[in-house]
This record gives structure tokens, sequence and C-alpha cells, in this order.
């Protein structure tokens, strides 16, 4: 049994939560939906679905006439036998713009594609299941045609940025007098965090988790949990445990909060950190690396790393399993326009003879 003090514990006691709580104010039958897979996806997998599932249904009773007047948790399963293709079809357009309610007032959403793509995945697996269990006659959301993804560039590093964020979180330059004040108190761990990422690969939500025992330093190793909630063991260059090495000097002198003593890497409130601040942390970074690059994440020096091992390897078999992809059909998907670029490039190192004479 894990720890209660173990941040992939914690997280999943939290989840389920706030699930349960979710799941109070949904129809009954989605319980027996989650139940159905419960031993196949993570508790962050079932709050996603949760979610999705509560904006669908309040949007039902908030905007179709069948169900005017009631609340998602009063529908029953006669009711959902009511919801048809037009209901879905008009949920996506609903979709991608709509008004949110928050403690501070209404806030406008807006999805593109891949929102879209997503939450619309949700209710297909919702209906699917409804309908595998004689719930519903039909899974009519099969009659409505998905948006179509456009493939878009990976945004990565290149030699001269990667250099140029690494000296920034080393030395400081290019940053702000208010962001180098607090450098001089997380100056070794955000080295420590993006050397980690351009060295190994790792999720932002895997390198959060990290504790201090999961490092192996003889074997230039660590443990992560990986998104299914598997344990793996990955390798690091000796440029990543140098930096390790000298953030755990520095971590060894904070004394870290009950429950966060064995978190690898503290916040300046020296609880373990989230993945937000460490998302924060890269994009400041980044502004100074690559000012023109503005969606740069802990996601980016993650492609960054499986281009580097691509260009190296010319494996995507290796890079698929060292991402921790579980189908390799994801790598090739990123990666695949480097092999075009390869393909295009031998062209231009073909040298033809040239005819004397012109063809006629």
């Amino acid at each position: 049994m894990p720890s209660v003090n173990n941040y992939h514990a914690q997280r999943d006691v939290k989840n389920t939560v706030q699930l349960r709580k979710l799941l109070k104010e949904l129809p009954v039958v989605c319980a027996s939906f989650f139940h159905s897979v419960a031993q196949t996806t993570s508790t962050l997998t079932r709050l996603a679905y949760a979610y999705d599932f509560k904006l669908f249904f309040n949007y039902l009773c908030s905007e179709s006439p069948k169900f005017a007047d009631r609340i998602p948790a009063t529908i029953t399963e006669t009711d959902l036998g009511l919801i048809d293709g037009h209901d879905i079809e008009e949920y996506q357009d609903y979709l991608m713009q709509y008004v949110r309610e928050t403690d501070n007032g209404q806030v406008l959403m807006q999805n593109h594609e891949n929102g879209i793509m997503r939450k619309m995945s949700s209710i297909r697996s919702l209906f699917d299941y409804l309908y595998r269990s004689h719930v519903v006659p039909a899974n009519i959301t099969t009659l409505v045609p998905l948006p179509k993804l456009h493939s878009k560039p990976i945004l990565r590093l290149d030699a001269e940025e990667m250099k140029r964020m690494l000296e920034a979180a080393s030395t400081g330059d290019g940053l702000t007098d208010r962001q180098i004040k607090f450098r001089k108190f997380t100056g070794a761990r955000d080295f420590a965090i993006i050397m980690l990422f351009l060295g190994t690969g790792i999720r932002v939500s895997e390198c959060v988790g990290i504790d201090i025992t999961d490092i192996d330093f003889r074997e230039n190793a660590f443990a992560v949990t990986r998104k299914g909630g598997s344990r793996v063991i990955l390798y690091f260059p000796d440029e990543v445990a140098e930096a390790l090495k000298a953030y755990l000097e520095e971590r060894s002198r904070i004394e870290a909060l009950p429950g966060h003593e064995n978190a690898l890497f503290l916040s300046l409130q020296r609880r373990r950190i989230t993945q937000r601040a460490v998302e924060n942390m890269v994009k400041k970074y980044a502004a100074v690396a690559a000012p023109l690059k503005d969606r740069l994440s802990p996601h980016k020096l993650r492609s960054t790393f499986g281009t580097n091992l691509y260009l190296e390897t010319g494996d995507i078999y290796l890079v698929a399993d060292v991402l921790g992809h579980s189908d390799v059909n994801t790598t090739r998907k990123h990666y695949a326009d480097m092999t075009d670029s390869r393909r295009r490039e031998a062209a231009k190192h073909v040298k033809l003879p040239k005819s004397e004479t012109d063809p006629k």
C-alpha cells in the first residue's frame, strides 16, 4: 500500500473525493458508467469524464426544451432515450463558445477543435456504455461527425534556444529585477527541473511527483509514476546528475512542511511544487530564451527531448518507450515530419551529371 504521504496516492484520494461530489449532481446512471471504467482508467481520467458529463447535462437542462426546469440529477434512464442527434449536434456548436458561472462572476469559455473533440469523445463513451447496457436504443452520438483536427507543427527549442534557457536559469540573465530576487531562492531548483525535462522528456505530472528516494545516482536513474499509474525506471545523463546533486545539496538545508519531507522539488512555501508552478517557471525562462515562441510549456521541452532523441537514433520505438507512449503511432504522428525533412534533405545531396544534349 502506498504511504499517505505519497504524492500519487494523495492525488488519487483528492480526485476520488471530487468525483464522488460531482456524481451527486449527475444522473444516477452515470455512477454505473464510472464503475465500468474504474479498473481501466486513472482517477484523473474519470474526473475529467465527470466534468465533461456535468457540462453536457447542464447544457441540456438550460438549453433544451425537453429538459426545461430540470436539474441533471433528476434525469432518468427513460429521459436519456429522448436525446437525439440534433441535441448532440447543437451541443457541439455550443461548445465553441459558452458562458460559465464562477465564484467571481461569468466567464466566457471558448473551445477549439481539440477541446471540442475531447469533450465530445467523453459523451460518446458515455452513450456507448448506455447502448451496450440497453439503456438507450442506439448510440446517437455517432450520428454527429467529430470536428476535423488540423495538424500543427511541433513547437520545440533549437540548440541555441536551449542554451539560452539554461543560461537564464543558471545565471538569471534576461530576467527582471523582481524575478532575479526570487531566483536567489529557486535558481538551483529551476535549473535542475529544466535539465530534467530536456534530458529525460518526462511529463510535468511525473516531475512534481518525484521523491528524493526515487533517485539512484549510482545508476543515474530514477523511478517515475507514468500516466496510467505504472512505475518505470528512467535514466539521465551526467549533466542532469550534476544539476540534481547541486540542487539536493541546497534542498538538504530546507526543512519541508509535514507531509512533504520526501518531495524532491519544493515550492517557496516548503511544500511539494505544483504543476502550475512548474508551468509558470518554464514560461518565465522560455520568454528569455525564445520570445517568439509564446506557447512554450513543459510539454514543449518534452517534445524537444523527443526530437533530439529521434534525430540521434532514428528509432521511433525507443522514443515511444522513453516518452511512455502506449501506442507507437502516437509517437510516429508527432515525429513523422522529421522523417519527411530528412528525405527532402537527401534530395539536396544527390548530384546528377548534366546532359550535353537537350531532350527532344
